[in-house]
């Protein structure tokens, strides 16, 4: 029997175990409750109860479904296409996260002494695919701001062990920047941690964490949202959803109240033709965020998945980093309050 086809059988079979398992921990407990609710209220309030009960676990439960699609393509555990296709150089990382869990990575290094002449990329991607998926990109970053690029794939995704979680996810996230914080061949002062939609949400708190103040030089955000209970608003068009508290959401990602209280430099990219997270929701962030030195490029034509394609896109992500290498901003000055059309 080939690799791949001991790792899809083993992904299997350790799926169903988990979800049967998870399944019968949840129809025991909504029986359990059948019979308190049933013995407490009997009559009509009893099953208005069980239903409200029913309503609010399932969807708790099939949340996650939503935003994290790992399996999208449905190869994308078990086939990771290689930087080498686009011929980057390349060193496949394992890294354990702060529960342990086993995260894939790719270091991409540009050659020689230009390694450390460089700044580095954090990279991390949407809620759906793998890394490898986002090569083409990659590549053009590679080659046009010439920097390092540390692409991480969350748990749950590729070749990382694990399931998706908000909490995961930002552990992972925290995993790979103490990895480039700790490596000696980078110059570890122009750390740049670049967010694309869900990965937007997890730069943000990766940046309100206090001992990542000093590691991360800027923040890079294209095309992320507000919060989840903010998309589920907007993609189910239900004015309920606006209402709901808090604890019904397993994931909330609320990314435009920690933005409050992230000072990093932080350039906002967002596609004005995005129709899956609404640009409204980008404008929101730029102008919540306290940073002193913050900007908004919007690209009239760029979508939720091809904003990188479009004319000017690396052009100023270049001027950015290469304003703040003139003139870094102190940390009560003001700097560059910027919206710019592409």
């Amino acid at each position: 029997m080939s690799m791949r086809m001991r790792l899809l059988r083993n992904r299997t079979i350790r799926f169903v175990s988990n979800s049967t398992l998870k399944s019968w921990i949840f129809s025991g407990t909504y029986v359990l409750l059948c019979f308190l609710l049933h013995w407490l209220y009997g009559g009509i309030l009893g099953p208005f109860f069980l239903v409200c009960f029913a309503a609010t676990g399932i969807l708790y439960k099939i949340e996650d479904q939503f935003v994290y699609y790992p399996e999208l393509p449905p190869d994308s555990r078990i086939c990771v296409p290689l930087p080498s296709i686009f011929n980057l150089p390349f060193e496949p990382v394992y890294v354990r996260s702060g529960d342990g869990t086993l995260v894939h990575m790719f270091f991409i290094v540009q050659p020689g002494e230009k390694a450390k002449q460089s700044p580095t990329v954090l990279f991390l991607h949407g809620n759906a695919g793998n890394v490898g998926h986002r090569l083409q990109n990659v590549s053009r970053l590679y080659h046009e701001i010439q920097c390092n690029i540390l692409m991480l794939e969350y748990r749950g995704y590729g070749f990382s062990h694990g399931s998706p979680t908000e909490e995961g996810l930002y552990m992972d996230a925290q995993a790979g920047i103490n990895f480039l914080a700790g490596r000696t061949d980078i110059n570890t002062n122009e750390i740049i941690v670049f967010g694309r939609s869900l990965g937007g949400a997890v730069a943000i708190d990766l940046a309100t964490r206090y001992d990542n103040k000093v590691k991360i030089w800027c923040l890079i955000l294209e095309n992320t949202f507000t919060s989840i209970p903010d998309m589920a608003s907007f993609l189910i068009g239900v004015k309920l959803f606006e209402y709901l508290p808090l604890f019904l959401y397993k994931s909330k990602f609320m990314s435009l109240m920690k933005l409050r209280s992230v000072n990093v430099p932080i350039l906002f990219i967002s596609g004005m033709s995005d129709t899956l997270v609404p640009p409204r929701m980008m404008a929101d962030l730029y102008n919540n965020c306290k940073s002193t030195c913050k900007r908004l490029v919007t690209i009239p034509d760029g979508t939720h998945n091809d904003t990188w394609t479009k004319n000017g896109y690396y052009h100023n992500i270049q001027t950015f980093l290469s304003e703040l290498r003139e003139k870094p901003p102190a940390r009560e000055s003001s700097c560059h309050f910027l919206i710019e059309d592409i």
